[in-house]
């Protein structure tokens, strides 16, 4: 095959790979395609510049696939263009922070059979954060991190560990009120919730999830990571108090699902206008994206964020730290949801209800 043989079925790949996030379907196969979108774009750009070198003027061709190449490519770059520092940050910089209404937040995820407990608790201690989140815990991780975190302050825990990589914990030294785990879909994939109480003495409310990814052996689609998405958004929506939502998503910024998570909940995203945060896979230069987030209602201002350093798990960690100022609302407010998102949002709850129906008839549960 000539390379502009090559450049023309790659350009035909791209555009239909492009296409896949579109497709109003469920389906693993295509949901992994949401993922590599920067690489994607990267090499979308990479054949457009290298079939100028092959282009003839006389062929017309060449034009029809140099513009469909050209829009695939832009369709691509606006999707990612808002996690660059060109675009607008979403959460205003806060560069005075007062301690009393700030909070810091580091979550990883430690990859359950990690056994280096020391690189995590070398993380904590280099970043020295108020609130732990970590997932993919089991008892022997539960164990290890109370053994160690012993002199390190965390008085308030929340613990679900679990052996099937969804066991969840939260330590904090700040004061928890009202900690619920919730088995919000499945009897064995937990989520937390609990008020924090900040220095201040003001009050915030605080999300963990870690929905499955679509994929097998987990799931053969995204409906049950959706609807757990969505049920938090509504969450998120309906509290009275500042929130922030953090976690592994399994899933990327950019895509539908988190894309509607945003717009339903109401929250606001800090890499916005500052850059990707890619936390996944650590152990690839070339395939990394961002799985692990953290969401904010409009009365929090960011004064810090950046991903940690290799704890040896196939993730990285995320670090946080957020200044509460009510006064920024007004330049920093989200665009409320529209009544289709809305509907969207409850028509991917009711299908994740309507699946658990069909396997509970097959004796599946």
């Amino acid at each position: 095959m000539s390379i502009k043989g090559f450049l023309q079925a790659f350009g035909i790949i791209a555009v239909v790979l492009s296409l896949f996030p579109f497709v109003a379907t469920d389906y693993w196969w295509m949901r992994m395609f949401d993922f590599p979108h920067v690489q994607l774009t990267i090499l979308t750009l990479v054949a457009l510049v290298v079939y100028f070198f092959r282009f003839d003027l006389r062929n017309w061709r060449d034009y029809t696939f140099i513009f469909v190449l050209a829009g695939c490519f832009l369709l691509q770059l606006v999707k990612i263009y808002p996690y660059t520092p060109f675009a607008d940050q979403q959460v205003r910089k806060n560069t005075a922070a007062v301690p009393a209404s700030s909070i810091s937040i580091l979550a990883t995820n430690v990859l359950q059979k990690n056994e280096h407990y020391d690189k995590v608790v070398e993380e904590i201690f280099r970043q020295d954060p108020d609130l732990l989140v970590f997932t993919e815990t089991n008892s022997l991780w539960r164990n290890e991190l109370r053994k160690l975190l012993k002199d390190f302050d965390y008085e308030y825990r929340m613990e679900m560990p679990l052996d099937n990589t969804y066991g969840m914990l939260v330590y904090s030294r700040l004061e928890l009120v009202d900690p619920q785990i919730k088995f919000l879909l499945e009897d064995s994939i937990p989520s937390m919730h609990t008020k924090v109480i900040l220095p201040s003495k003001e009050l915030i409310q605080l999300h963990v999830i870690h929905p499955t990814p679509p994929m097998p052996p987990h799931d053969a689609s995204s409906t049950d990571r959706d609807a757990q998405m969505m049920l938090v958004a509504k969450m998120a929506k309906e509290s009275k108090l500042p929130v922030i939502v953090t976690g592994d998503f399994n899933d990327v910024a950019w895509s539908e699902s988190t894309q509607l998570f945003q717009e339903v909940s109401g929250l606001l995203d800090p890499r916005k206008g500052r850059g990707f945060y890619n936390t996944y896979n650590a152990n690839s230069w070339l395939m990394r994206w961002p799985l692990d987030h953290l969401f904010v209602s409009d009365e929090f201002r960011l004064v810090k964020m950046e991903v940690g350093n290799d704890v040896k798990s196939d993730h990285f960690p995320l670090y946080a730290k957020l200044s509460l100022e009510p006064g920024v609302r007004a330049v920093q407010t989200a665009t409320p949801a529209s009544q289709n998102e809305m509907q969207e949002a409850e028509k991917q709850i009711e299908k994740e209800e309507e699946k658990d129906r069909k396997e509970k008839a097959e004796g599946k549960e």
